[in-house]
């Protein structure tokens, strides 16, 4: 399996221009109902599109979905594959004008709620994981023991949020799962503008050179990308704060 760095991803930019360029189009057309300020830079959530378009998973998970941007963005790629579901999960409600055109709604699944009180409604093979919930070293915790020793070895994972600077503070979910993958002798990618400089700016070159330089400019892209290693060592003892909650 190809590792996530930045010669496979510009290949993948260049394999995908088009579809990324259809993708973008249609996110154009949802600006209206998103946020003036996306909570997904552009750099990741075209990391993500494109590593769903070159993995071609039959499920996605996305834990957090907020204002739906990298939702989006996620279901452009789904659709653009012409197969695979996204399971979603928030406390908050989604929105389906996320859809793109002609795509069958039975595709998106979402769970409103806790998801570590709705275990029962993961699916049970996923192929890519996003993170983009809450950023705190509890939650980092739960699904580093929980979650993460259930999905396959080499499952494409995204942690949104962890480079906004160069450094992580401690006790965040960024330090708790960045000590994870040290432990487990497993790298990352980052196209971070604070943390990597050089690939965000190569990066940035490329989209330029493609045309792919809009609807809004690359900002801080903060995402981690990374493949499960396999038999990871356990995580240390999940935190009981807070506790889950289901919602009705």
């Amino acid at each position: 399996m190809p590792t996530i760095d930045l010669d496979h991803l510009s290949t993948l930019y260049r394999t995908h221009r088009d579809g990324l360029a259809r993708a973008r189009a249609h996110i154009r057309t949802l600006t209206p109902t998103l946020p003036p300020a996306p909570e997904s830079d552009d750099i990741e959530a075209e990391i993500t599109y494109l590593l769903i378009r070159h993995h071609t998973p039959d499920h996605v998970v996305r834990i957090g979905t907020a204002h739906g941007t990298a939702t989006a963005w996620t279901l452009a790629a789904l659709d653009h594959n012409g197969t695979g579901d996204l399971h979603t999960f928030d406390t908050n409600d989604t929105h389906p004008h996320h859809l793109p055109p002609g795509m069958d709604p039975q595709r998106w699944k979402h769970t409103k709620g806790d998801v570590r009180a709705k275990l029962s409604h993961l699916p049970r093979h996923t192929g890519l994981l996003a993170l983009d919930s809450t950023q705190g070293g509890w939650f980092a915790r739960w699904y580093l023991h929980h979650l993460l020793p259930t999905l396959a070895p080499d499952t494409p994972i995204a942690v949104h949020g962890v480079f906004h600077h160069p450094h992580t503070p401690p006790f965040t979910e960024g330090a708790l799962v960045l000590s994870w993958l040290a432990n487990n002798t497993t790298g990352y990618f980052t196209a971070s503008a604070a943390r990597a400089p050089h690939a965000h700016r190569t990066l940035t070159d490329l989209r330029t050179e493609l045309g792919l330089h809009t609807p809004h400019p690359a900002r801080t892209d903060p995402a981690i990308f990374f493949h499960l290693p396999t038999r990871p060592h356990p995580a240390s003892p999940a935190t009981t704060r807070p506790r889950a909650h289901a919602t009705p």
